[in-house]
């Protein structure tokens, strides 16, 4: 793949700055480009090795829109009942429908109990709601 000077040297400082690949890099980038054309009003957002979907509109990752979902019966009782209009949630669900494993995996870490997140992290320190 050929790429012009000015598009080749942003990837070349892209690799630099995160030590991928260029072609690491151009796979990434076309990746999130392409789920982002194919999916209007999702966006990625994360540190390199973390990108994750999220919702354009909203504070939340589509993993959270979906794992919320599970609550209610349809879109529009979801809706009703949170700040969330009923077409961002039916994003986030078309998305789920199609990278379903991903957003179970980030669901997953998630849902990790806090003793095996205080054994891989032992600097987490945890507090008590109201302290």
């Amino acid at each position: 793949m050929r790429l012009s000077d000015v598009t080749d040297q942003l990837v070349n400082e892209e690799a630099r700055r995160t030590r991928r690949t260029k072609g690491a890099v151009v796979e990434g980038l076309a990746e999130e480009a392409l789920r982002t054309r194919r999916f209007p009003g999702i966006a990625f957002r994360g540190s390199d090795w973390n990108r994750r979907p999220w919702v354009i509109g909203t504070a939340l990752d589509v993993w959270e829109i979906v794992a919320a979902a599970r609550a209610y019966n349809t879109p529009r009782e979801m809706a009703a009942a949170t700040d969330l209009t009923e077409l961002q949630i039916r994003l986030a669900l078309t998305y789920y429908a199609q990278f379903s494993e991903e957003i179970d995996a980030a669901t997953a870490d998630n849902d990790r109990p806090l003793g095996e997140l205080q054994r891989q992290h032992p600097t987490i320190d945890t507090i008590a709601v109201g302290d």
